[in-house]
């Protein structure tokens, strides 16, 4: 027979503080209201249509393919369908905001930083042995090992050794400084010679390079950094009675 526990409000009130997550949740009201304060100042509205087309994105997103799905997560997350509509309404406020604030922005930001959105298709071994990496290098372009070969014995991340080390598509700003400077100077397919970083010593393949390009992906990117950074400035101004 199973035994139930009665949680309240004060007991959940009680374990935010106590594990110290407070200023994270103040921050997240802040950032909120001042988007709410935008919102209003910029006369935005939300179509129902909009909302519908948001509702099945995110639903799509969590796999919230049938209705039971759907309770079960809300259930699974203390919200009722409701505060499900007012999840994704605020996520759109934000969108929208983003959009009326920095549409004509983006294009001059990405001609300014175009370097920094180059894209490499990579894959990576971490090491911890100088030595040992050098020795992989060189038995890899030797061909005594294929690269695959040293993944899969010296990666401890079983499914990423699985791939090879496969990376995917890393941008240039999301790579170590001493990583990115030899990668985008490779002509790929090209095994890198090991890069000493705080992380260990990298084993790096450099499969293909990708020229950055203003496409939606980027857009939508650019878009978050510059509305993160406009909340951040924002958060600053305010004193928190």
């Amino acid at each position: 027979m199973s035994k139930t526990i009665t949680i309240t409000n004060e007991d959940i009130l009680e374990q935010v503080k106590l594990s110290c997550k407070i200023p994270e949740i103040v921050e997240d009201i802040v950032t909120r209201k001042v988007v709410e304060n935008a919102i209003t100042e910029a006369g935005i509205k939300i179509e129902d249509e909009e909302l519908q087309e948001a509702a099945d994105k995110y639903r799509f997103m969590y796999q919230l393919e049938s209705v039971k799905d759907t309770e079960e997560w809300l259930e699974k997350n203390h919200l009722s369908l409701d505060d499900f509509e007012k999840v994704i309404y605020n996520k759109l406020l934000n969108t929208k905001l983003a959009v009326h604030l920095f549409a004509d922005k983006i294009e001059p930001y990405f001609y300014e930083n175009q370097l920094n959105y180059s894209g490499v298709v990579m894959y990576e071994i971490v090491l911890d042995d100088e030595d040992l990496a050098m020795e992989l290098f060189y038995a890899v372009k030797e061909g005594e090992m294929s690269f695959y070969d040293v993944a899969h014995k010296y990666i401890q991340d079983k499914e990423l050794a699985r791939k090879g080390g496969y990376q995917g598509i890393m941008r240039r700003k999301d790579l170590k400084p001493e990583i990115s400077a030899a990668v985008f100077d490779t002509k790929p397919p090209q095994l890198i010679k090991p890069i000493v970083t705080s992380k260990g010593v990298h084993l790096i393949l450099v499969d293909k390079l990708i020229k950055a390009e203003l496409n939606n992906f980027i857009r939508n990117t650019i878009a978050s950094d510059l509305f993160n950074e406009w909340l951040k400035k924002q958060i600053c101004e305010f004193q928190i009675i």
